[in-house]
């Protein structure tokens, strides 16, 4: 694990995140509020694009807790078969949106606590909606950003928890809207696991990685 970064080096890495990217956006494909909690929650041990494939079709004829009631589990099931977990997803997402229904009006709430009381909700997703809709700053720490956070020194710790802290407390507010679509994204296509883009890295100069490739 890195060293935190002071408050200059993160305030120089992310103006040169927002330099090279000034309105990141998440890649799960939504259409409203309901279909971006449903596409956030078949997305754990998922890709993007892999949940963004079974979703187009499903959420044309699902978009709303009452529809996809109407669809039912089984219904469901023949949308989602190509996402790992299918079948306990499905469940999820068909006992969430009866409780969408009756307890919420078929309304989303926006609350963290109301959120994540739902089925398939967890802070992740949680803070994933609130950011993505709400555009309130909460900070989804997904396996990128833990990595990335650690081993350049932005928002190190020992767990996720740890991390999501980091970020809130070490990152200026100004970019606290957009840090973890910029962290997971340069996690995804630039720090990557196995094979970091060390060699055309934005912040080469500034991260603690002992590691660099060239």
């Amino acid at each position: 694990m890195a060293k935190q970064l002071d408050y200059h080096t993160i305030r120089e890495i992310f103006t040169r995140f927002q330099q090279a990217d000034p309105e990141p956006k998440g890649e799960l494909e939504h259409v409203n509020v309901y279909t971006l909690v449903v596409a956030v929650a078949l997305s754990a041990q998922a890709t993007d694009a892999g949940v963004n494939k079974a979703t187009r079709a499903l959420f044309k004829i699902a978009d709303t807790p009452q529809k996809m009631l109407d669809l039912g589990e089984e219904g469901l099931i023949e949308h989602i078969k190509t996402i790992g977990l299918f079948r306990q997803k499905a469940k999820n997402v068909i006992k969430m949106s009866r409780i969408l229904v009756e307890e919420y009006g078929g309304e989303v709430p926006n609350s963290r606590a109301a959120l994540q009381s739902l089925p398939g909700v967890g802070r992740k997703t949680a803070n994933v909606v609130l950011n993505m809709w709400w555009r309130y700053p909460a900070q989804a720490v997904d396996t990128h950003i833990f990595r990335v956070g650690n081993r350049t020194g932005i928002c190190p710790g020992k767990d996720v928890d740890a991390v999501e802290r980091a970020i809130e407390d070490n990152i200026p507010v100004d970019f606290q809207l957009h840090a973890h679509h910029w962290l997971i994204l340069h996690g995804r296509y630039h720090c990557k696991a196995r094979k970091p883009q060390c060699g055309t890295c934005l912040i080469r100069d500034l991260c603690q990685f002992e590691d660099k490739t060239l």
